[in-house]
């Protein structure tokens, strides 16, 4: 991803008048959670998967940001702070189960992708390289930047922002979706975990999962993810257009924070089906799992739909 791109939400919020201070508070916070925990144990280890520890625990962060810095006292501020913690504490408490049971004493599949199919094809292999470790610490700043600028807007516009008064129905509307999403998500993961446990228990190998979501999507997870941050965009729809109407704020400013909650969603599906997401996991699974090949054309990626039949 460009960094001048990821950097136009950032840029925005601290030229802006309602939520500079907050966004450059945060932005401290994230550098710190992200140096401290990817940055440097990156740098030692050569391994990018510290990136799956500091990207929750900074979700953690921004959804404490109204406690730290006493804002978003009202309902509206009160509800977006409960969606990141509950999101960011959720995947917190799992990244940090996954250090001390030793996972990230080896690099994840997602991130080997990354380094044998898109750095390689540019020539980067020699991890002992300066270009191949700034390039590690340009990804993982990639993803603090991220954290800084477009993932905070949800909460910095519905907390800080410039709507007042009672929630509005496309309010109401995103939070059910939230709820749903977030609910759908847990509910993948649960089956998940409940297949692998079936499979050390009854001793098979390489079996794909297949049951409940998983007979739809091959990613049902990652699509609970996904639309967790678009019922966000959504929730933040009337906070954008009082900004809109606010003379309090430049025109530049209104349309980098706009173009940031609208990135959103597009950074949400690059990241969970062609970067780090479904396509990275498939490529390793497919070459493991002789029956793979066969749910792939059966199941969607990652949308939800009715499963296809084989050809004979």
């Amino acid at each position: 991803m460009n960094l001048l791109v990821i950097g136009v939400p950032f840029a925005a919020l601290i030229l802006s008048n309602a939520f500079a201070s907050a966004a450059v508070f945060n932005g401290v916070l994230q550098l710190t959670i992200f140096i401290v925990t990817a940055m440097i144990p990156g740098l030692i280890t050569g391994r990018m998967s510290y990136v799956d520890i500091a990207w929750p625990y900074g979700l953690f962060t921004i959804g404490s940001l109204p406690l730290l810095l006493q804002i978003g006292t009202n309902l509206r501020g009160k509800l977006v702070m409960m969606a990141y913690l509950v999101a960011g504490g959720r995947m917190a408490l799992g990244a940090t189960k996954f250090f001390f049971m030793g996972h990230l004493q080896q690099e994840f599949p997602r991130y080997l992708y990354i380094k044998e199919q898109i750095w390689a094809k540019k020539g980067i292999t020699d991890e002992n390289s300066l270009v191949y470790k700034l390039t590690m610490q340009r990804e993982i700043f990639v993803q603090c930047l991220c954290n800084m600028g477009a993932f905070v807007i949800p909460l910095l516009v519905q907390a800080l922002g410039y709507k007042t008064g009672e929630l509005t129905v496309i309010e109401y509307f995103g939070w059910i979706l939230w709820l749903s999403s977030i609910a759908f998500e847990h509910t993948a993961d649960l089956q998940k975990k409940k297949f692998v446990r079936d499979c050390i228990k009854n001793k098979v190998k390489n079996a794909v999962c297949d049951v409940g979501l998983w007979r739809y999507s091959r990613h049902p997870n990652y699509f609970g993810e996904w639309m967790v941050w678009n019922s966000l965009i959504i929730t933040s729809i009337p906070s954008i257009m009082a900004l809109w109407q606010s003379s309090e704020e430049t025109i530049i400013t209104k349309v980098g924070i706009t173009w940031g909650l609208i990135m959103i969603s597009w950074m949400m599906y690059q990241c969970l089906v062609n970067y780090t997401g479904a396509k990275p996991a498939e490529y390793y699974t497919v070459q493991k799992r002789p029956d793979y090949a066969n749910y792939q054309k059966m199941v969607n990626m990652f949308v939800p739909g009715p499963r296809k039949k084989l050809k004979e």
